[in-house]
């Protein structure tokens, strides 16, 4: 059922246009759009393993600068799209925890929840609400979407083939467990604080 769904992405992975779309998804994913830069970095890195180093830092500039674009939601949009947004993701009720938890561990929440499968956007947008430290916020983007990418495209490279084989044969239960891990990643950040 999934195939033709694999077979473009591998398409799209072979032509010139992959790094805009890789670029976009990795853009949106960081400040509204649900789904993960993986799905698309995966396909890639295993159809060009040779461009997978470029692919993890396609990425990791591409989400850093859709995290800014968070950021700004919530300091300059908050009272309009970004408490829609965090109403939608259910932190309403807890703006005052996350204020506390920001004072104290800023740093360590960016670092964690960059790596994790909790929405990277919730990151960004709650830190340009609480107006954490901007340069600070940014140089620990690059650290933790830096160091995730480029773990994904590592073991892409390194077990490029036979990864490849198995996500032909399974694309589905990849595809399952990508989605698996956002659903999961937001029933975690509902219940973090």
């Amino acid at each position: 059922m999934l195939k033709p769904l694999y077979d473009r992405l591998i398409a799209l992975s072979e032509s010139r246009h992959a790094p805009y779309a890789l670029a976009a998804v990795a853009f949106a994913e960081s400040s509204v759009f649900p789904l993960p830069p993986d799905l698309l970095l995966a396909p890639m890195a295993l159809a060009n393993p040779k461009r997978a180093w470029t692919f993890a830092l396609i990425c990791t500039v591409a989400s850093v600068l859709g995290g800014m674009l968070g950021y700004a939601i919530g300091a300059l949009l908050f009272d309009t799209v970004g408490h829609w947004l965090i109403h939608f993701y259910g932190y309403a009720d807890r703006v005052a925890a996350l204020k506390l938890a920001y004072a104290r561990w800023g740093a360590l929440i960016i670092l964690v929840k960059g790596l994790t499968p909790i929405p990277y956007k919730l990151v960004t947008i709650v830190s340009g609400l609480l107006g954490y430290n901007f340069a600070l916020f940014v140089a620990l983007s690059i650290v933790t979407r830096g160091l995730r990418f480029f773990l994904v495209a590592g073991a892409l490279n390194l077990f490029g083939d036979s990864l490849r084989g198995a996500l032909e044969r399974h694309f589905a239960a990849f595809v399952a467990i990508c989605v698996a891990f956002v659903v999961l990643g937001f029933v975690i950040a509902a219940h973090a604080l």
